[in-house]
């Protein structure tokens, strides 16, 4: 005996599997972007921790120098 009811299911069936294909296209492109992202956010991370250490390096200068003693003048 027939399925009377396989002709509707294997339409269904087929609306589930191009609708699937539609996801996985979908979450790809969105691994894409997002993988583009990250890596775009490691060269700004980059150049902050630059920037960072720049800054402090520039203070330690800073501090050193105000901390020397002034050059004596000399009375002749």
């Amino acid at each position: 005996m027939e399925n009377p009811h396989e002709s509707e299911q294997n339409v269904l069936l087929e609306r589930i599997i191009r609708n699937v294909d539609k996801c996985d296209e979908a979450f790809q492109e969105l691994n894409t972007c997002i993988r583009e992202i990250i890596e775009s956010s490691l060269v700004v991370r980059a150049a902050a921790e630059l920037s960072v250490n720049y800054e402090a390096n520039t203070a330690h200068y800073l501090q050193n120098v105000k901390a020397m003693r002034e050059p004596k003048a000399s009375n002749s």
